[in-house]
């Protein structure tokens, strides 16, 4: 009878080859995460780049930026609404005109002919590092379904909530900022940044009349008006909101980018800025007019 040869790993040689293959799943990994943040990073900043180039048509067109939010105020300095916010007046400059069409800006965000625009998720506005991935969300204080985004405008210094007129930057309460009355020049004003749902959620709509944002869980500050649904501030000199503080509170910026929060400037350039700026290049950079000086080297 012919003998057959049986060939087969021993139990050794198998141990070996799957701890090697586990060494080459650890190292491939990091290197895919890396360059899927990297693919991220790049479409979050040509987000930015579409919005400031829509933020410049609509320039062009009106002659103004669009308002942060538009909103009737009533004698206590509190919102009576519509509340559509600076990316709701965007949509026919970022081929969204059938949305726009749908829109009724002369009623509120939460009147029922708006329920259905009002929970359109946009690409535009999401940043694709904000793992989430959240659609819609309800908003606290007054319940109304809207849309989510990444992006807010910037206000400036003073808080938000306080004095919602009161911004120093591009963005506030009805504002209608033209490009001279930057002062302080385009390339080094802050126009939009990011805010990732891991501190607060955002929403491209506007300003709800009657909603709060709510604090962060464990946090020791308070609930925040309406107007931080589409607005952020950097804080004064004496307390700076730095981007990616880890003290930061909802009225701020954030970012899921490992090296910082994408920033549109007023000319249309994105830069990354991490916690590492100091507070003066911070503050000056949210000011529309505060004449100070800024290089790209103070970040």
């Amino acid at each position: 009878m012919r003998r057959v040869d049986r060939f087969g790993f021993t139990l050794v040689e198998l141990l070996v080859v799957m701890a090697i293959i586990a060494v080459l799943i650890g190292l491939l990994v990091p290197a895919v995460q890396k360059v899927r943040e990297s693919g991220y990073r790049t479409q979050c900043k040509n987000n930015l780049r579409q919005i400031g180039i829509a933020l410049h048509c609509y320039h062009d067109r009106t002659g103004s930026l669009p308002p942060g939010y538009a909103s009737a105020v009533a004698a206590d300095g509190t919102d009576l609404g519509p509340g559509w916010g600076w990316a709701a007046y965007l949509l026919m400059d970022v081929e969204q005109d059938a949305l726009h069409k749908q829109i009724d800006f002369s009623r509120d965000i939460g009147d029922p002919v708006n329920a259905d625009a009002r929970v359109k998720s946009l690409a535009l506005f999401h940043c694709p590092s904000d793992e989430r991935r959240i659609e819609t969300f309800v908003t606290a204080g007054r319940p109304v379904d809207v849309a989510h985004a990444n992006y807010v405008g910037m206000f400036g210094t003073p808080e938000i909530t306080d004095n919602p007129d009161a911004g120093n930057g591009i963005f506030y309460r009805n504002s209608r900022t033209r490009f001279p009355e930057i002062i302080d020049g385009l390339s080094n004003t802050l126009m939009v940044g990011e805010r990732s749902s891991n501190l607060a959620l955002a929403t491209w709509t506007g300003a709800v009349t009657g909603a709060v944002v709510p604090p962060r869980p464990n946090s020791p500050f308070g609930a925040e008006g309406p107007g931080v649904l589409v607005l952020g501030h950097t804080g004064d000199a004496e307390e700076c909101h730095k981007p990616n503080n880890a003290t930061n509170h909802v009225d701020d910026f954030w970012s899921r980018h490992t090296d910082g929060v994408n920033f549109l400037f007023a000319d249309c350039s994105v830069r990354n800025i991490g916690v590492q700026i100091s507070c003066t290049a911070w503050v000056a950079l949210g000011t529309r007019d505060g004449g100070e000086a800024v290089s790209t080297a103070d970040y």
